[in-house]
């Protein structure tokens, strides 16, 4: 019975939104206009989007806050696989339940659609199927970063990557590449570069100690020599 009413939703969304997709010029986002129609919902923090094994029916979009992407592995510690912010999609891929945790890191708002509308939306627009495309692969991307910066890497190479990509990240969506926030906890990032809280604490005061970062507030880091905290992210640098 849900499995009908989901469908059912789907289809009903889909045939309000059919008019905006045929409509919509071009050059505009689709897929950004359809979720401006989807539901919205706050989360206080530590509240979860969605849990390991929960039915995967809707995408989300982060649109203010910012959410950690976790599993708990089989001896109880967490590995966090990734962050989502404002404008980031969560909950694509081809499983039939979530894969992972997802859960606001402080007050966040996210938009739902169906995935099933989403899909049927697809059919009617191209370019919104690539920019699916474009979507997934950039998590899978990440994914790759992950293990390659939890590989054999020092801690300073750990955290320089981790602020580079945020940098990187920033001149996607046209923020000044050289300011990064940090709106998780110095534990959370411990646990996505795979290192403890004393060594990222330490890590970054050292790098602040070099000039190499400012750090105005703990949540908020001013990348003073981008061009050394790349190389030492690539394992080159001399400090």
């Amino acid at each position: 019975m849900e499995a009908v009413l989901t469908l059912s939703h789907a289809q009903t969304y889909t045939a309000s939104l059919r008019p905006l997709v045929k409509q919509t010029p071009p050059a505009r986002n689709r897929l950004d206009d359809c979720l401006a129609h989807a539901s919205q919902r706050r989360l206080q923090a530590k509240e979860f989007v969605f849990v390991e094994g929960d039915p995967a029916k809707h995408i989300y979009r982060i649109e203010a806050g910012a959410v950690s992407l976790f599993k708990i592995l089989s001896d109880g510690r967490r590995q966090i696989l990734g962050f989502a912010y404002a404008g980031d999609f969560i909950g694509l891929g081809l499983q039939g339940e979530h894969i992972m945790n997802a859960q606001a890191i402080t007050g966040t708002k996210v938009r739902s659609m169906p995935v099933a509308a989403l899909y049927q939306i697809a059919t009617l627009d191209p370019t919104l199927s690539f920019k699916l495309y474009q979507t997934i692969a950039q998590e899978l991307a990440a994914t790759r970063d992950l293990l390659m910066t939890t590989g054999h890497r020092s801690a300073s190479e750990r955290v320089a990557s981790f602020l580079m990509a945020l940098s990187r990240r920033n001149e996607r969506i046209g923020e000044a590449a050289n300011i990064v926030d940090l709106p998780m906890t110095r534990t959370d990032i411990a646990d996505f570069l795979g290192l403890t809280i004393e060594t990222v604490s330490r890590t970054l005061s050292k790098m602040k100690n070099q000039r190499l970062i400012d750090l105005p507030q703990s949540a908020r880091v001013h990348l003073m020599d981008m061009n050394e905290l790349q190389r030492i992210a690539e394992g080159e640098g001399s400090r």
